[in-house]
């Protein structure tokens, strides 16, 4: 016997204390079913939808249209919220989509609320099999979860245990009007050519494909919760003031550790995480790295460098030129290499040139007897082989005044003495 979304999503509230719920509202037929039995229960929850515009289709804002109307018919309060899509990433459409769409959400998040999103047990079984497909662990295969942390709020997916045929017959019952989106259809995405032929042959051989799928992966959730006490331990173990991780120790840890610890490390920078083969890429560096060589391995926007025995993570960055330069009074001066030098309001009363590393260069730092090659000051402070490159240096002709904020040299004192101010670098990153 089927089972009633009404019903179900009834049982949902029943549980919840008046949280307010924004629904994640596309004007597809999922999220179409999944507004409207929220807005005709009783009681009726706080609630309004967010509607995200990718902009990827010529009638976009034919549908935002749609999903207004939708709303304005159920009284329930609407947003639309149009998002650039970066297609310059490497992680196609349908994820560089999903992040837009992500970030989205969470900036429109208030506080206290729980965005609902209408993610149902054919998108799980589809998610789980991509995931198995891209060589997951426990964690991944663990699926989507039905709640987790969001901006200011939570993500809420209260039907992840009901198959999309309840909200169709929802929509059927109620002839309630939908948008089709093409894209759902295009068999060069992942998702779409799973359920058009995957999905079908595992059910016509399988009928219960489904619910065993959902099974394991619940049986994979409580596994990845028992490995997580384990690997939680050894990241605040392994990791340092600096956000740095021990390499040498990541490596020793059993395998079923390394890729979640990894993975947690980076999403706590807002960075990506590998795939299994890129992390397996990342383990062959760690065993491999010397004091000559200093592996570095990227991904989409990441990239993880192995230096002095730690892994660091950073935003993956554009190439420069290193050959740049311009005069400087002291005024705020964009660098091609990021960020920006000032003298934080003061000027030169002489200009200088700001340029950046091109070999050889030395200097007097200021209170010390001796000059100094720039690369033995490099490190012997630890300065970073990847900051480096970039970080900004002063000259008066030939004469080295100063390197970023780090150093002043003996010819460069007087000209800040008098400006009354040293350079001031902002990283920008």
């Amino acid at each position: 016997m089927s089972i009633d979304l009404a019903d179900h999503v009834a049982s949902a509230l029943a549980e919840l204390d008046a949280v307010p719920l924004v629904v994640a509202y596309s004007g597809g037929p999922d999220s179409t079913a999944l507004l409207h039995a929220l807005a005709t229960a009783t009681p009726r929850p706080p609630l309004r939808a967010l509607h995200v515009d990718h902009g990827l289709h010529a009638e976009s804002g034919l549908w935002a249209m749609h999903c207004r109307r939708f709303c304005e018919s159920l009284d329930v309060p609407f947003e639309s919220v149009r998002v650039s899509v970066d297609l310059t990433r490497g992680e196609g459409v349908e994820g560089a989509a999903r992040r837009a769409r992500r970030a989205a959400f969470t900036a429109a998040l208030r506080p206290g609320e729980r965005l609902v999103v209408a993610h149902h047990r054919d998108d799980q079984v589809e998610t789980i099999l991509l995931k198995l497909l891209r060589g997951a662990g426990p964690d991944g295969l663990a699926g989507m979860r039905d709640l987790r942390p969001l901006g200011a709020g939570e993500m809420w997916r209260p039907l992840l245990g009901l198959a999309r045929d309840a909200l169709l017959d929802h929509v059927a019952l109620h002839a309630l009007d939908t948008i089709h989106d093409p894209s759902n259809d295009d068999p060069r995405v992942a998702r779409a050519w799973l359920r058009s032929t995957v999905v079908p042959a595992l059910q016509e051989h399988w009928p219960h494909a489904a619910q065993s799928i959902v099974h394991s992966a619940r049986l994979c959730r409580e596994a990845a919760g028992c490995l997580r006490d384990g690997w939680l331990e050894a990241y605040t173990r392994l990791r340092a003031a600096d956000g740095s991780l021990d390499a040498p120790e990541w490596l020793a840890l059993p395998d079923a550790w390394r890729g979640p610890l990894l993975d947690h490390w980076l999403h706590g920078s807002g960075l990506s995480a590998p795939t299994t083969a890129q992390r397996e890429t990342l383990e062959r560096q760690v065993r491999e790295a010397s004091a000559e060589r200093l592996p570095l391995v990227g991904w989409l926007d990441t990239e993880v460098r192995v230096w002095r025995g730690r892994l660091w993570s950073m935003p993956r960055r554009p190439g420069f030129d290193g050959e740049w330069s311009s005069p400087w009074h002291g005024e705020p001066l964009a660098l091609p290499g990021g960020g920006s030098l000032s003298l934080g309001g003061h000027r030169l009363a002489t200009p200088v040139i700001v340029r950046y590393r091109r070999g050889g260069e030395s200097l007097r730092p200021v209170g010390d007897r001796h000059t100094r090659e720039l690369r033995d000051l490099f490190q012997q402070t630890g300065v970073p082989p990847w900051e480096r490159p970039r970080m900004p240096l002063v000259l008066a002709g030939d004469t080295l005044l100063a390197v970023a904020d780090r150093w002043v040299s003996e010819a460069g004192k007087p000209l800040f003495d008098e400006a009354g101010a040293t350079p001031l670098w902002h990283r920008g990153d």
